[in-house]
């Protein structure tokens, strides 16, 4: 047992020095020979001040050896590898004159032939190989190639004077870093812009739109600015009628004054915007830009399923012509709604980008095709869209296996089916299962199967392409191309032998629609959840903690004849039990209600928050609430990594109920708490902010933010939050050091099984970094706790009392390791409690800092 405890001690201070040991007895010049030198470093200097611009310094062709923390990891599994490992093997062979005989008479001659070919002789070498990093040799020809193309890099910036070299320092034996120095001089400087348009339609729309160019006098040459404009008139003139106008029709003179000094920076540029140029069988021919309105729009709402258009019917909805075979199976209104291009208006790119949008959105069909026919004579489109529907019905099954500090095994499967269009207006209708197995070896569970935990769910939900809220016309408020969508749900959900065996009831009428790519809007106008505990009798035994204490306090009445009763008989005096439920309810009461603990004192005033919090936590919960939320997220595509997300939540709870309750008079409990359907409903106020920033260093490696806040006041009809809206710590997608539930509130020592509270808040910050391959690593640092504030808890541990309470923040630090199957990342996380509030102030840090106080943490995708 001691050299246990010393090895659980010490483990930390082991492993970095096993650690330490690999490090330094890898040799980094191992595949270094002759008078060759490694790369280990580049510095990019203009005009001496030093470059950090990753997207600078990427034109750098020979980059040195990745590193981690400074460590050349992959160049040193590398290095590990045999450079000639069928070589060795023959020599190993050869070295002993009988070996080779030997090893044939026990496997034959052909197997000793084929050994060298094995993964332990050569395949072991090779996979180094592949997922190390041969060694960067310096190619002078490869860092004069880098000069050339950080010459014209800053050519584009105007400077095309510049002057560029590079110089060699050793810095140890075959070890060199490289110096790029950049002598950039004066850049030019736009003197004057002019231009030379040759369609007139084109000409007078970039007159009225001139004054946002990029490309302006007294400033500096940029070639950026130059794609940036091209980009800019395309989007103008697209959005203005000129379907057809190419990029490429925009180019520039750039002119510089001979007359002029020859240390004159200055030039002129000409915008030219030639005609429309159209390829013919063997000709270019070119005509000018025009501006086209739309003129019949055409709708073929199952094309691609059945082209033939001898069948076709016809029906006619505003400017609109819609055909179909047989029946229609939408109401008309609900296809024209999702089309922006409308007959006699100006063509505009963002209409059609929005009809593309809006059909997928809708999901009833697949991707649509629109196109458009040229009426050159009159300037019209004649636009055609072509719809396939998607089935009407489909099935979809997810099965899943799961472990858990419930359930040691379990088998969850979740059928779904989806129905769509079943009003005729592009409506869908799902509906959800949920059915999870679990074998559990919880003594307290009597069902002796081997699955003897259950529980089942059903989901309904509706999904309305629109706002739907009657007599209210949202249209102008929530135009359609900002896809707004309805979304009401029913649910309920089962549980048997987990927890007090909840069953639980869920109702929500929502609404949510996206300004844009980056913006979302989501109010949930009834959010109403019934929890219902089957079997509250199971308290102590689902929260043994909570247990515990009662126990321990009960422990010295043990012989009171008004105690006796309460415990297993015979009693033990040792370690007396109280019996549940009956006991422990006893007890409570005797202490509560006949002053077996006189009023006022320690162990009173426990008993009172232990029978407080077991109400809480057992009585049913009725909440009727209300809630907005505001998401920004810029993150352009899976593969960005600089991005941020905010999202700012507000929740209202019980305030129709409340209101409703001056005309109707509920009944109440001996709390004076107002019921409804026999429950008290809950009433608080809540708000959440939560921002993540992402921040991409170089090459893959990432620095990841994030900053969480929410606190929840109850008033009114309650005195608590809701445990379901309450806020806990700790987690794998949280404060790391810590399991969930086990941190806080406050600096109290994990008081309960599954600790929460009304006020959180979270820092956490994360690099990350590539190993190898898909392997990717990650060093983090978490900082958080919750509070108890404006409730009905006493203890002033767990209270929030104003900014020194900032000092239980829990912080923890640790490292991870992660794999990339592209689709999702598993993730494994090791954290550390850096500083454990729960202790002495002066025990605080890294007391616990250790793996044998470490928690691992298991988890899918990242945390933020």
């Amino acid at each position: 047992m001691g050299i246990l405890v010393n090895l659980k001690k010490h483990s930390a201070k082991i492993v970095l020095f096993l650690l330490g040991f690999a490090i330094v007895s890898c040799n980094s010049l191992k595949r270094v020979e002759g008078d060759r030198v490694l790369v280990t470093k580049n510095t990019l200097y203009a005009d001496d001040k030093k470059i950090s611009d990753e997207d600078i310094r990427s034109l750098i062709i020979q980059e040195p050896n990745s590193n981690i923390l400074g460590y050349p990891l992959r160049l040193n599994l590398y290095n590990l590898a045999k450079k000639d490992p069928d070589s060795s093997y023959r020599e190993w062979l050869a070295r002993k004159p009988k070996r080779e005989q030997r090893l044939a008479n026990l496997l034959s001659q052909k197997q000793v032939d084929r050994l060298g070919e094995s993964f332990v002789v050569s395949g072991l070498s090779e996979w180094l190989k592949k997922i190390g990093e041969a060694p960067v040799i310096l190619d002078t020809s490869r860092t004069r190639k880098s000069l050339e193309r950080l010459k014209l890099y800053y050519g584009t910036k105007g400077y095309f004077n510049d002057n560029t070299t590079y110089q060699i320092d050793t810095i140890a034996k075959q070890k060199v870093a490289l110096a790029y120095k950049i002598s950039l001089g004066e850049p030019y400087i736009i003197d004057s812009v002019s231009k030379e348009i040759a369609s007139r339609s084109i000409d007078s729309l970039y007159d009225l739109h001139k004054t946002g160019s990029f490309i302006k006098e007294g400033e500096q040459f940029d070639l950026t600015n130059f794609n940036n404009e091209r980009e800019r008139l395309t989007n103008i003139y697209r959005n203005n009628g000129v379907y057809n106008f190419q990029e490429s029709s925009v180019t520039y003179d750039i002119i510089r004054d001979t007359t002029k000094l020859a240390d004159d920076q200055k030039m002129e540029v000409e915008l030219n915007i030639e005609n429309l140029r159209s390829r013919g069988e063997n000709t270019i021919t070119t005509s000018e830009y025009k501006i086209y309105r739309f003129g019949q729009v055409n709708i073929y709402t199952d094309y691609l399923n059945n082209p033939e258009t001898d069948s076709l019917q016809y029906v006619k909805q505003g400017d609109y012509n819609i055909f179909y075979h047989g029946k229609l199976k939408y109401r008309p209104k609900a296809i024209t709604d999702a089309i922006f291009l409308k007959k006699d208006s100006i063509y505009r790119e963002v209409d059609k980008i929005r009809t593309y949008r809006r059909i997928a959105n809708l999901n009833n069909f697949k991707y649509p095709n629109i196109e458009m026919v040229e009426d050159s004579t009159e300037a019209k489109l004649i636009t055609n869209i072509y719809l396939a529907s998607r089935r009407k019905f489909s099935l979809g099954m997810d099965t899943d296996f799961t472990h858990s500090n419930i359930q040691y095994a379990g088998i969850a499967l979740s059928p779904s089916l989806q129905a769509r269009n079943v009003f005729r207006g592009a409506e869908n209708l799902s509906l959800a299962g949920r059915l999870n197995l679990g074998a559990s070896k919880d003594p307290n569970i009597v069902d002796n199967s081997f699955f003897n935990i259950l529980e089942f769910g059903v989901d309904l939900n509706l999904t309305i392409p629109r706002i739907w809220f009657p007599l209210i016309n949202s249209k102008k408020i929530i135009p359609y191309y900002m896809l707004p969508q309805t979304r009401i749900s029913i649910g309920t959900d089962f549980q048997k032998n987990i927890g007090l065996d909840k069953q639980s009831l869920n109702t929500i009428y929502s609404f949510n629609w996206s300004p844009n790519d980056w913006v979302k809007h989501m109010v949930q106008l009834l959010d109403i959840q019934y929890v219902r505990n089957l079997n509250p009798d199971r308290y102590y035994y689902v929260y043994n903690n909570a247990y515990k204490n009662l126990n321990s306090i009960a422990a010295p009445y043990q012989n009171d004849p008004s105690v006796t009763d309460f415990y297993e008989q015979p009693i033990d005096p040792n370690n007396p039990q109280l019996i549940i439920p009956e006991g422990t309810t006893g007890f409570t009461n005797a202490v509560l209600n006949d002053d077996l603990i006189p009023p006022g004192s320690l162990q009173y005033e426990e008993v009172s928050s232990i029978e407080e919090r077991r109400e809480r936590l057992t009585e049913n919960n009725l909440i009727f609430a209300t809630n907005y939320s505001f998401t920004k997220n810029n993150k352009q595509g899976l593969n960005d990594n600089d991005f941020y997300r905010i999202l700012v939540k507000a929740e209202a709870a019980g305030n129709m109920l409340s209101l409703l309750s001056t005309i109707v008079p509920f009944e109440k409990n001996a709390n004076d708490n107002r019921l409804v359907f026999g429950v008290p409903y809950s009433q608080y106020f809540k708000v959440e902010f939560d921002y993540i920033k992402h921040w991409d260093l170089s090459r893959s490696n990432v620095l990841a933010f994030r900053a969480f806040g929410g606190i929840a006041v109850p008033y009114g009809n309650a005195n608590s939050i809701p445990f379901v809206r309450s806020y806990f710590a700790g987690g794998s997608n949280d404060n790391r050091g810590w399991t969930a539930y086990s941190l806080g509130p406050g600096r109290t020592d994990d008081l309960n099984d599954f600790n929460e509270a009304n006020l959180k808040i979270a820092l956490n910050l994360e690099y990350r970094f590539p190993i190898m391959k898909n392997f990717k690593g990650a060093l983090f640092a978490d900082a958080g706790n919750i509070w108890n504030i404006w409730d009905n808890v006493t203890n002033p541990q767990a209270k929030f009392v104003g900014i020194k309470s900032l000092g239980d923040v829990g912080i923890a630090t640790g490292f991870g390791i992660r794999y990339d199957f592209t689709y999702f990342v598993l993730r494994l996380d090791t954290g550390f409690k850096t500083y454990n509030p729960a202790l002495e102030y002066s025990d605080r840090w890294f007391t616990d800092f250790n793996f044998g106080e470490a928690v691992l943490n298991i988890g899918i995708n990242y945390p933020f």
